[in-house]
């Protein structure tokens, strides 16, 4: 089972516009030749793409997140290269290898009464090459900065971290939903939930869940585990102003970051982001990017996930790829 497509500065060039009298961040990150080669490279963050939207049709969602990690690299590595910006400090590293899936995931046809758990079976297969791929950077003793998919991809970034620090770690999820349902066939309905139930995932925090879209049923499965699973609501930081932005980010950090935790950031919680499940009501980019930049900056941070972005969906056809890129810069800054 191939696991990775990894990228050279050939494969890079192609995104890069190159300008008189400028550089640009794609002209002075770095490249390897293998996930082995990894810890002889001075750089410490590594750029990982995910090219699938499997996860998100088989919770029943709309295609696209698999665009936009080429969407990504388009305007990620046009940022300007400067004292600011820490291109150095990066390694393109490529993307995980989904062109099987993907393709067999197009002969199941929506007809068939075992579609989504057919679908379930191609999450699991991409699930091993996440967590292997991300185990393997962790190992090295890098920063995972993986972008694209569905966020049926938090098991195999949570597994792979846990495997690769060899403990259970924590997670911190800024998102409109909690993706901590029911443990039935795969989807990006239930990635954090089957990483807690198998022990990958110790500690787990929901920032900024919106009421409307949470069931009953979920809310009573974190009651239940409330020790290990809390969240705060959109409503509360935004609408009703019960407490601060400030005052979340204080909240979410001192329950996950005393040990290693992973940071997702779901690009459904941003408002009118183009993504698997546009929102009306959410966050802004600005916020997501205090979010991002806040919790990076810890020293138990182990990986920064940015998921379910759709380029099609968007109002305006590049803002993907520029979230991102702002979200990029803001994690190696």
């Amino acid at each position: 089972m191939n696991l990775i497509k990894i990228y050279s500065e050939k494969d890079a060039a192609p995104y890069i516009n190159k300008r008189a009298g400028e550089t640009k961040f794609g002209e002075k990150v770095g490249f390897v030749d293998s996930l082995e080669s990894l810890k002889n490279h001075s750089s410490n963050y590594v750029l990982l793409g995910i090219p699938e939207d499997i996860g998100v049709r088989a919770n029943y969602g709309n295609p696209g997140t698999s665009k936009a990690w080429n969407t990504a690299l388009g305007s990620v590595l046009n940022i300007q290269h400067n004292h600011l910006t820490n291109a150095e400090n990066v390694i393109l590293l490529g993307e995980i290898d989904c062109d099987t899936q993907m393709k067999q995931a197009e002969n199941i046809s929506k007809a068939d009464k075992h579609y989504a758990e057919k679908l379930g079976e191609l999450v699991f297969q991409i699930d091993h090459k996440v967590a292997e791929v991300v185990k393997a950077i962790v190992a090295a003793g890098k920063f995972p900065i993986i972008i694209g998919g569905g966020h049926n991809n938090s098991y195999g970034n949570i597994k792979g971290t846990s495997e690769g620090l060899k403990k259970p770690i924590n997670c911190i999820n800024f998102d409109a939903h909690t993706d901590f349902r029911a443990l039935e066939h795969r989807h990006s309905g239930n990635g954090f939930s089957y990483a807690f139930e198998e022990g990958f995932l110790s500690k787990y925090f929901i920032f900024g869940l919106h009421r409307n879209y949470t069931s009953e049923a979920v809310f009573a499965s974190m009651k239940n585990n409330s020790e290990k699973v809390k969240f705060n609501l959109f409503e509360d930081i935004t609408i009703n102003q019960n407490k601060s932005f400030s005052e979340a980010l204080a909240e979410s950090e001192n329950f996950c970051s005393n040990d290693n935790f992973g940071i997702e950031l779901d690009m459904d919680a941003i408002e009118i982001m183009g993504s698997s499940a546009i929102t009306p009501s959410g966050f802004s980019v600005t916020q997501a990017r205090q979010f991002v930049s806040y919790f990076a900056k810890n020293k138990n941070a182990s990986y920064v996930h940015i998921c379910e972005g759709a380029p099609s969906t968007g109002v305006v056809s590049n803002q993907v790829g520029k979230a991102i890129a702002y979200l990029v810069s803001d994690v190696i800054s």
